[in-house]
């Protein structure tokens, strides 16, 4: 029993640390591919709980954009409406102004 716990020793210090990124993500990856596969169930229940929240997010931000740009479009829907009122208001101001022939009286 002795010499198998060396041997296991001696296999985990004989394995070295990955040098590079891109050995430490084949590693990474590797390890997780065996979850998986050692455990589906759980791989399939975090893909459903995530992968439906990131879908409700998803409808939910596009629900949003879509209110913004139509409460942007009244906006200016209505900025243009106020701007055509004042010009009315003062087309009609300047044409209702006395002139000196009405101070005269008659």
């Amino acid at each position: 029993m002795a010499t198998q716990q060396e041997g296991e020793g001696s296999q985990e210090t004989t394995s070295t640390p990955p040098a590079t990124l891109l050995e430490l993500v084949q590693e990474r990856y590797q390890k997780m591919k065996e979850h998986a596969e050692t455990y589906p169930y759980v791989w399939a229940s975090y893909t459903l709980v995530y992968g439906g929240l990131a879908l409700w997010t998803m409808y939910r931000w596009r629900k949003l954009r879509k209110t913004e740009d139509r409460v942007r479009a009244l906006q200016e829907r209505l900025r243009k409406l106020v701007e055509n009122e004042e010009s009315g208001k003062s087309a009609t101001s300047v044409r209702k102004a006395p002139t000196s022939a009405d101070k005269t009286p008659k």
